[in-house]
Parts: C-alpha cells; sequence; structure tokens
C-alpha cells in the first residue's frame, strides 16, 4: 500500500507538459462511408477551423491527451532501442495544448519534403536513445532497423494520461494531410463555450459527412476519468489496509494491556524504589520497540527482495520511500497501543502494587 501511494505521488508532483483547460477532442467515425475519407476530413477541419469559438484545432491519431487509445513503436539509435509512446499528429498541436519545446523546433507540413519523417521526442526519450547528446537532428530507426525518422524538437514532459502516470518516452510524428486513418480533432475553445456550440458543431460536421458518427470529449473530463482508474483501486486498497491494521491495533492493545497489568508486583516495587512515571512508561514502551524492530528484521528481509529484483518495473527509490513509511507507520501502531496501557500502569501506587502481590 506504501508502494502504491509512493509511485502515484511522485508522479503526481510532476508536470503534465500541456494544458487542457477549454480543450475539447472530437473522434470522427466514418461508419461504412469508404469515399474521399480525407478531402471530407479535410473539410470538416477547415470548417470547425471557421468558428469563432474555436481558438485552435489540430488533428491527430485517436491517441489524444486522456484517451483510452494506447500506440508504441520501437525506436533505434545505434545501439539503444527504446519502446515509445507514439502519437502522430500535425503542426497545430503544438500551439493547441500548449506544448512548451526545450530544444529545437516543433515540426511543420514544410518539413515533410525531406528524406526522413520529422518527430518531436520528449526529454525522456533523449535521455534514453542519446544519454548526454542532443538530439536534435538525429536519425531514428524502426524495429527493422530501417531509418525513417529525424528529430526536429524536445519537449520536457508529456503525460497523456493524467499526473499519475509515469512520464514515459514519447515520439510525436508529423501527420501527413492524407492520412485517412487518423481522423481525432483536437480544438481549443474560447472560455465560457458551452454546450450550445457543442451541439452546434455536431450539426455542422454531419452536415459535411452524412452518415458519420461524431463524438465530443471534453478534456477535463477525460482527465477526471483517468483519475478515478488511478484513485478508485488506491482508495479500496487503502481501506482494505485501514481495516487489517485496525484490527491488529486492536488485538496489540489487548496483549499488552494484560501483558502489563500481570507485572503490577514490578511496577510496584520499581515504583517504590524511586522510579518515576516517565521512567516506567519508557521501559515499558522500549521493551516494545525492541521486539517490533526484531519482527521488523525480518519483515525487511522479503520486503528488500523488491527494490533488488526490480519487481513490477517501479523505481528502487519508490520501494525504499515505502519501505520507510512502512516502518514509520508500524512504529507508531505499536507505540500508541503500548503507550496507554503502560501510561495507566505507571500511575499505580506502590502500596497498592505491593500488598496486591
Amino acid at each position: 500500500m506504501a508502494t502504491l501511494i509512493t509511485y502515484n505521488v511522485r508522479n503526481y508532483i510532476e508536470p503534465l507538459g500541456f494544458e487542457y483547460e477549454n480543450v475539447w477532442a472530437i473522434n470522427l467515425g466514418n461508419n461504412q462511408d469508404t469515399v474521399a475519407i480525407s478531402e471530407k476530413v479535410q473539410t470538416i477541419f477547415q470548417r470547425v477551423k471557421g468558428f469563432q469559438e474555436v481558438e485552435s484545432i489540430s488533428r491527430m491519431s485517436g491517441v489524444y491527451p486522456f484517451s483510452q487509445s494506447n500506440n508504441g513503436r520501437t525506436v533505434k539509435y545505434k545501439n539503444s532501442d527504446v519502446q515509445m509512446s507514439f502519437v502522430a499528429a500535425d503542426e497545430n498541436l503544438s500551439k493547441t495544448i500548449n506544448i512548451p519545446l526545450i530544444a529545437g523546433k516543433w515540426y511543420r507540413n514544410a518539413d515533410s519534403v525531406g528524406k526522413y519523417i520529422p518527430v518531436v521526442i520528449n526529454r525522456k526519450a533523449e535521455t534514453a536513445l542519446f544519454e548526454n547528446q542532443s538530439a536534435i537532428g538525429k536519425v531514428l530507426k524502426d524495429y527493422d532497423g530501417k531509418a525513417v525518422w529525424v528529430v526536429a524538437g524536445v519537449i520536457d514532459y508529456y503525460k497523456d494520461k493524467a499526473e499519475f502516470m509515469l512520464n514515459k518516452p514519447v515520439m510525436f510524428e508529423l501527420l501527413k494531410a492524407d492520412q485517412i486513418y487518423d481522423k481525432s480533432l483536437v480544438i481549443r475553445v474560447k472560455p465560457g463555450t458551452d454546450a450550445v456550440f457543442e451541439a452546434k458543431l455536431v450539426k455542422a460536421i454531419a452536415g459535411i459527412a452524412k452518415g458519420w458518427s461524431t463524438e465530443i470529449v471534453y478534456l477535463t473530463d477525460a482527465r477526471q476519468k483517468q483519475h478515478n482508474m488511478t484513485l478508485i483501486p488506491v482508495l479500496i486498497f487503502l481501506i482494505i489496509c485501514s481495516f487489517l491494521l485496525i484490527n491488529v491495533a486492536l488485538g496489540l492493545f489487548g496483549i499488552l494491556n494484560l501483558s502489563i497489568a500481570r507485572r503490577r508486583g514490578e511496577i510496584g516495587l520499581r515504583r517504590a524504589m524511586g522510579a518515576t512515571e516517565g521512567s516506567i512508561t519508557a521501559q515499558f514502551l522500549g521493551e516494545v520497540w525492541v521486539l517490533a524492530t526484531f519482527s521488523l528484521v525480518l519483515g525487511l528481509l522479503f520486503a528488500i527482495q523488491f527494490p533488488l529484483m526490480n519487481v513490477f518495473d517501479i523505481a528502487g527509490g519508490v520501494y525504499i520511500t515505502a519501505i520507510l513509511i512502512a516502518v514509520v507507520i508500524i512504529f507508531l501502531i505499536v507505540t500508541l497501543c503500548a503507550w496507554y496501557p503502560s501510561r495507566q500502569a505507571s500511575r499505580i501506587h506502590p502500596a497498592i502494587a505491593l500488598h496486591e502481590d
């Protein structure tokens, strides 16, 4: 549980790398229509672009931000071989969702006349492929070793499955206008644009491409769905773990209470010899801490195997942090369970305790 929380919190504090407010995704489906697909898509693109409510528009593959779709490619450079998330998008994407560049430039349609397809990668991909070298101008190969892409620019972060996603290598490829399979549009609308414009948009698209399906997704809603997919399992595990910890704490409290109560004579003798309430409490807490430490050492022998064996492909630092959190929680529970019985025992009057003994 500590590993799950640490992993997600660590990812959440990293930036998304783009903006999603006032951004909609339009998914177009041509259904049974197979005639002049690319021409119709371009006509729809120009029609949507003409609305005054639309500030910017971009065409891309179905792997738009916060979508449920994924696409991957194996990219090679010399002896490096990296699996990347792959996104096909036109030259307007960086402006539409505001992706800042840290090196080079975002590709343009004019760049498509060259021998290689221009791409933009993130810093994670640059590090994996080129280590400490700049990626700009480097030629990348696909899985069969054929040179295909040339790097035009580098961005920092791009976490298209929301904040809880691990920042992974990603590559953007220039989408050609005549591509008939990638028909998703991403638009940035003016603040305050509501469902009235959405209905007008759907009607305009239906007038151009009869029989096509149109789905409009608000990226704010899609982001919330991605969050729910992560948070709901975490919440379920948290409830289960909390229930188990409470049961363990109640059992431990009862055992310690009974154990300390049986030592009233010892406590009374120590009090009669001048021991203070604080020293009595510290003695019992120290005993419980020593026992807990022995148990933790045994448990750590198993827990340390996770970072050593790279289980679940999670960074070792996440496991180490989670182990430290778990240790703190265990000591906290043990301390809380032992403190009250030991505190009550330390207040026993020595004469009463010795008389009972």
